[in-house]
Order: C-alpha cells, then sequence, then structure tokens
C-alpha cells in the first residue's frame, strides 16, 4: 500500500472577518483544491491552541463531507518537528511567499523525512520590511523544489528584481545563495457564483439601494482608503469630460464599495463631495458581504478600476468582473494588463510613472507603509483622456458594454477558473517533486543565518550546561512521580514537549544516579519515540521540577 500523499500549510487560508481580496483569493483557491481533492490528506499547522480550534471549526462548517471523513488533520505548530519526522508530505503551500517560506525550508532540511515542495503565492509586495523578508530566502539552504508563485508577470519581475538587488546589495553569489524557483500562476474565479442580472431582479435590486433602474452604473470595488488600491480622482475627471462633452450625468451612477476602515472617513466624505461637484449620481456601500458584492456586480454596466498603487499586484475584482459579464476600464498597471484584453474585453488606460522614486526610498523603512504608498500613488499619472474616451463608447453603446461582457465572462471561464489555477498548481508540484536536490546530509547540518541558536548565542548565561560532569538522581519528589504519589506540573503549551510516559522511564533509570548526558542517552535509547535533544530536554525539566537533582560529592 503506498504511504498518502499529504498537503501540508501553515496558513489557515479560510478566515472569518472582514470581506478582503486576499481572504477571498485564499478560500478560493482552498474549496477548489478540495473539489478536485487530489490527495489523501489535508494538514494545517495553525500558529496556536486557539488558531488551531477555529480554523477546525470553519473547514468542518465550510466542507463538512470531507471533515466527515477525516481528511483535515489541524495542528499547532509545535507540532511540527513530530509531523516532519514521521509523515512524508507531498507538499507544503503557504498563502503567502513573505513570513514563513524559509523558515519552513529551514524545519524541513533539518527535520523531514523528505525534501518536498514549498510553494507560496503574492499578494501585495510593496511593503517596506519585505526587503529584509526576501532576503532570508537566499540562503544555501534553498532547494530547487522551493517555488514563489507570483499572481502576475508584473509580481515575478518585482520578486526577480528583490533578489537582484539583494545580491547586488549584499555581494551574494548566486550559486552560494540561491533563489526559490519562479512561477507564474493566476488567481482565479468561480464563474458560476457571478452573473448579471436583468429585467425584474435588476430592477428591484437597484431600487433596494436606491439606484435609477434606467441609469448606466459605474462600479469600482476595492479597498476604499486614500493610500490604498487607488485614487478615484481621475475617474471623476474622466466623467467630468464626458458631462462637458454633453453627457447627461443624471444618465449616469458611481457606485464606490468595499472594505473601509473609521479613519477613511474623510476620504469617503472627499468622494461624496467630488460626486457632487460635477453633478454625479453617488453611492457608496461599505463592507458589503459576499451575497451584497455579487449583487452589485449584478447590477453595474461598467467596472472601472484605476489602480496606481504598487500595493495591487494582480487584481482579483477585475476576473470577477469578467466572470459577471461587466466589460472593464482599468488602469494598464501590474497584473491588469494580464487579464483585460484592450478592445476585446475592456480597455487599458495608459499610466505614467517616476523612474526614480528619490527620497521615497530611504524614507520608507521610517515611515508607516500606508504613508509611503500614499506618497508613491500620488506619483503615478492615469491617463484621464484614455479613461474618458473609454467610458464614453461604453456609456453610449449597450451593445458595446453586452459585447465585451461576453468576451470577459468567456475568457474568465475559458483561462481563470479557479480548477484551472489548481491544476497549474498540481502540475507546478509535480514538477519540483522531481528537481534534483543538494546531498541530503549537508542539507541537514545548515542552519538558516537568520535563525538564532539559543543555545549557542546564550550558552554564557547559565551557571554550567548539562554534561556527564554532573551526575543526576531522583529526588523524593521525584519517587512519588514515580509511583503516582505526586505530579509534575506541565504548562499549557508543553504537553507536546513533554511525555509522562518518558518522564517516567527517566526517574526510573536515574534511580541509582547517572551522569547527566548518558541518562540523556539511555532515556533516548528506550523510549524509541524521543530523539537525543529531547531526551537532554526531559532529563533538564526534571531538575527543574524538582524530580532529579545533583548527587551530593
Amino acid at each position: 500500500m503506498h504511504p498518502p500523499r499529504l498537503f501540508a500549510t501553515l496558513d489557515p487560508f479560510v478566515e472569518s472577518g472582514a470581506v478582503m481580496g486576499r481572504k477571498v483569493a485564499n478560500a478560493g483557491f482552498l474549496d477548489a483544491l478540495l473539489a478536485a481533492d487530489p490527495f489523501d490528506a489535508y494538514h494545517f499547522f495553525m500558529p496556536s491552541p486557539r488558531e488551531r480550534d477555529i480554523q477546525a471549526g470553519l473547514l468542518a462548517a465550510r466542507h463538512p463531507d470531507l471533515a466527515g471523513q477525516g481528511k483535515f488533520k489541524v495542528l499547532t505548530r509545535l507540532d511540527l518537528p513530530r509531523a516532519l519526522a514521521a509523515d512524508d508530505y507531498a507538499v507544503f503551500h503557504l498563502s503567502d511567499c513573505i513570513t514563513s517560506q524559509p523558515r519552513l525550508a529551514a524545519a524541513r532540511n533539518a527535520l523531514a523525512k523528505t525534501i518536498f515542495p514549498i510553494t507560496a503565492t503574492t499578494h501585495s509586495l510593496s511593503y517596506a520590511a519585505y526587503g529584509r523578508e526576501f532576503l532570508a530566502h537566499l540562503w544555501p539552504g534553498t532547494t530547487g523544489r522551493d517555488a514563489i508563485v507570483a499572481t502576475s508577470e508584473a509580481g515575478r519581475a518585482v520578486v526577480a528584481g528583490f533578489f537582484q538587488s539583494l545580491r547586488r546589495g549584499y555581494g551574494l553569489d548566486e550559486a552560494a545563495y540561491p533563489a526559490p524557483r519562479l512561477a507564474t500562476i493566476p488567481l482565479g474565479v468561480d464563474p458560476a457564483v457571478w452573473e448579471s442580472l436583468a429585467g425584474e431582479a435588476r430592477a428591484a435590486a437597484r431600487t433596494r439601494l436606491g439606484l435609477d433602474p434606467e441609469a448606466v452604473v459605474l462600479l469600482v470595488f476595492g479597498r476604499l482608503s486614500h493610500s490604498s488600491k487607488m485614487d478615484l480622482l481621475p475617474l471623476f475627471r474622466a466623467v467630468q469630460r464626458l458631462i462637458a462633452d454633453g453627457c447627461d450625468p443624471a444618465g449616469l451612477c458611481l457606485v464606490a464599495a468595499g472594505w473601509t476602515e473609521d479613519e477613511d472617513g474623510p476620504f469617503t466624505d472627499i468622494l461624496a463631495g467630488l460626486a457632487g461637484n460635477i453633478g454625479l449620481p453617488f453611492r457608496l456601500v461599505p463592507r458589503p458581504s459576499e451575497a451584497a458584492k455579487r449583487e452589485l456586480f449584478g447590477i453595474s454596466d461598467i467596472f472601472v478600476s484605476l489602480a496606481d498603487n504598487p500595493q495591487e499586484t494582480f487584481g482579483l475584482t477585475i476576473l470577477e468582473a469578467m466572470a459577471a459579464g461587466l466589460p472593464v476600464v482599468a488602469s494598464d498597471y501590474d497584473g491588469y494588463r494580464d487579464t483585460v484584453v484592450p478592445g476585446v474585453t475592456g480597455y487599458l488606460a495608459p499610466t505614467l510613472g517616476l523612474a526614480d522614486t528619490g527620497p521615497r526610498d530611504v524614507l520608507a523603512p521610517l515611515c508607516y507603509d500606508n504613508h509611503t504608498h500614499l506618497l508613491l500613488a500620488q506619483g503615478l499619472a492615469v491617463d484621464v483622456a484614455a479613461v474618458a474616451a473609454a467610458l464614453k463608447q461604453l456609456v453610449a453603446d449597450p451593445g458595446l458594454r453586452r459585447a465585451m461582457g461576453r468576451a470577459g465572462r468567456e475568457r474568465a471561464g475559458a483561462v481563470f477558473t479557479w480548477q484551472a489555477v489548481v491544476a497549474r498548481h498540481l502540475a507546478l508540484w509535480e514538477a519540483l517533486a522531481a528537481a534534483p536536490i543538494p546531498d541530503r546530509a549537508s542539507l541537514r547540518r545548515l542552519r538558516h543565518p537568520a535563525a538564532l541558536a539559543y543555545g549557542e548565542l546564550f550558552g554564557g548565561y547559565p551557571t554550567a550546561v548539562l554534561s556527564d560532569a554532573v551526575r543526576l538522581t531522583w529526588t523524593r519528589t521525584g519517587r512519588a512521580v514515580y509511583r503516582g504519589r505526586d505530579f509534575p506540573v506541565v504548562y499549557e503549551g508543553l504537553g507536546p514537549e513533554v511525555s509522562l510516559a518518558a518522564l517516567r522511564t527517566l526517574l526510573f533509570l536515574a534511580r541509582s544516579g547517572c551522569p547527566g548526558l548518558t541518562l540523556a542517552a539511555r532515556l533516548a535509547a528506550a523510549e524509541p519515540g524521543l530523539d537525543a535533544f529531547a531526551a537532554r530536554f526531559h532529563v533538564v525539566w526534571a531538575l527543574k521540577q524538582d524530580l532529579l537533582e545533583k548527587e551530593a560529592v
């Protein structure tokens, strides 16, 4: 019988709380993966017991059939050493490449039975601290089975640029400090959950939202903030041009929907003021649910996304608009050019930026990221005239809107379904699993240079360290614990680290006295599930609990 094919991750993928693009993308990927169900089991390693229990509940509620079959195993990250040593994993896939991927590779190299592929996806790439995080990827323990999955060609170029800049700045040779492979796989969409509403359903939904049933509705969806995703001023200026050219503003309506924070209030007030100044009917829909979001897409006529902020890397909402049969007017920026086909599914408005961002670069690590993003975005111009020209054609021609909407829906269904995205990941994982790797023993000896060697660094703090120069024996309390008349105190979080059965064996072995390291070696030999380090830990922990003591000289 073949060993089970196991998928694993350190990330939740399914999260409660605010509806944001990253969460929607992660949940969509997991849903499609589980629908295909190519693995025998799925292991989730959460940061804490609380997050473990939350994730187990969310998975059971979202995928009850698989949960009922026992396909989910939700653990904490403290369980990683035992799991890596015991199980053959086919792949670990992370929902973000920034924080954990190189650290997981170090743990795999040191502890795992096999060198399995590790992959992770890009989302936002523009935070000031990410240079440090990408530096961690460049170390001798990176193998040909490690890959970063960029969601767009623009995102892939950014990651490659990170590595090139870090190598140049730190003098890192590519052969000695390899980087993960780079792959490009987009995000996806499920066209079945998106539709364009028509007839009475469309009119009723518009009436509920206070929208004119006959108006041409322009929809903007995303984080509504002056420092995130996009500045809406170019859109207002473009509509102002339309009105100046004779377009009746009463026949239009702009709906801005998405996530807002309390501090965004002044910004949303500005949007309402701008609309009022040009006579454009305006509707703000803050923090809509997923159902409300789909309804908004279903009753709109044109989707507009003029991204100008480096926080944006792919643009999932554009796929959702295409799946809902909406023509798209977008900025020619980042991953947008991977999805929109100009003249077929919509229009891309040219953008103009700065080749040199000057003081922004040196100030970014000293400032809040939203301040940096605002300054960078304000140094990026979207061609207002091109936006106005695109809107003019679409507003005036319902047939063109329908044709582009149909083409967009066909493109989303042919290229960007989550099923297609998962299939590309499966092919990538198979290819990575076949990649050659360095000598296994040499990988085990490598320590990630950013990982603290606590024993080595802080070895001078204690009076002494465990050695055979210290001879140990059991105490009165140790004898009582051995005989079941007393009990050790095991704090929450130590459960996976302390074996009460091994502790009992340790006390028995120490009954007549034994040098410290020899005692640990005998414990490891007597307890097959205990490695040398765990045995030494048990010895010192028992001494801490007053179950062992130094023999009198």
